[in-house]
């Protein structure tokens, strides 16, 4: 028996309007971290496959990895501590907040988004004492798993 779901069962939608979203929901988080002077990279949202569904059946999640850099840490840490109390008030529910499992036990929040069924996952790595490396907030946006509304199935004619 196939571990894989059934690729039918997952909501259809538009990967233009899932993309729009995405980039809505990682601008909500941009601005609650409030660094003006900050830096940001630029990849925007991009689709992954979900693994547990099969390869043919176009069941795809969106993900947008981003950060914020190029500001004293401390300037950072406040970011960071302004997601921890307003990410509540702007419909995110926080389910995990404090280090991650790494080695460095890096600062952790993870929060889902339930209306749109987004999960957010943002660290708070602190670089100070390796030169060579920069202090950032690390964001992950990402979508639950659909099904492109343009796919076409592979289904026997």
């Amino acid at each position: 028996m196939d571990d894989k779901k059934a690729a039918d069962k997952v909501d259809v939608r538009d990967v233009g309007s899932m993309e729009k979203k995405t980039e809505k929901m990682s601008s909500t988080i941009l601005d609650i971290i409030g660094l003006k002077n900050a830096k940001v990279t630029e990849p925007g949202p991009g689709t992954l496959p979900c693994s547990k569904y099969p390869d043919d059946g176009g069941v795809q999640r969106m993900h947008h990895p981003w950060s914020v850099y190029g500001v004293p840490f401390d300037d950072l840490s406040r970011g960071f501590e302004r997601l921890r109390a307003e990410l509540p008030q702007h419909d995110w529910k926080i389910v995990k907040d404090g280090p991650d499992g790494s080695p460095a036990k890096t600062s952790q929040i993870v929060a889902n988004f339930s209306r749109d069924h987004f999960s957010a996952d943002i660290r708070l790595l602190d670089q100070r004492k390796h030169p060579d490396k920069t202090s950032l907030i690390e964001v992950t946006v990402v979508s639950d798993c659909f099904r492109d509304a343009a796919h076409k199935s592979k289904e026997p004619s």
